[in-house]
């Protein structure tokens, strides 16, 4: 964040310098370059630079993303504060699974365990354990163990009361219970 605050100030004074040396050739040419000139161009850059930051976060996000790493959903928002966004809105958010590190449950073929990651601009990434319950379609948060025991999954499993139903259309079943039947 502090790289493209830096970037920001820099694309500011950039565009303003362009401004001052339209102006210092206008005198050459006989005419006066308006004052708001230099300050239009210094809001400019800096407008420009951010709003182009904001349409490219989620691109250069996902080239970032390790291998096995995939994205499920986006949330594309337009906001009355921005209001470009209602020409082509942003993606603010979105949610990624580790479909490479998903485990099957040993007990129970239906049952898997997988890392969710919560993407939000500006914020730092959330990772969130999941049991997916591929038979019901459900999900529910897993809290990891001491220990790495399967069994503990199962337990897991027979006891919590928290499972969230999915939609046979969820991207997150589709891309965990149906991908897999596919393999």
């Amino acid at each position: 964040m502090l790289f493209e605050f830096i970037a920001t100030i820099a694309a500011g004074f950039g565009l303003a310098g362009i401004a001052m040396l339209i102006t210092h050739l206008s005198k050459y040419a006989g005419k006066k370059a308006p004052r708001w000139l230099v300050p239009f161009f210094a809001a400019v850059g800096i407008f420009g630079f951010q709003i182009h930051q904001e349409y490219n976060w989620f691109d250069q996000q996902v080239a970032k993303l390790p291998q096995g790493v995939t994205v499920v959903k986006k949330v594309e928002q337009s906001t009355w504060f921005r209001p470009w966004s209602f020409a082509k809105p942003q993606t603010l958010r979105f949610m990624a699974i580790d479909s490479e590190n998903t485990q099957a449950n040993a007990y129970d073929k239906d049952i898997y365990l997988t890392n969710l990651y919560l993407f939000e601009r500006r914020r730092s990434v959330q990772q969130i354990p999941q049991v997916i319950d591929c038979a019901a379609p459900a999900r529910a948060d897993y809290k990891i163990p001491s220990k790495n025991d399967i069994s503990d999954v199962k337990q897991y499993v027979e006891q919590t009361s928290g499972w969230y139903a999915l939609d046979n259309d969820d991207p997150l079943y589709t891309s965990i219970c149906l991908d897999r039947q596919l393999i």
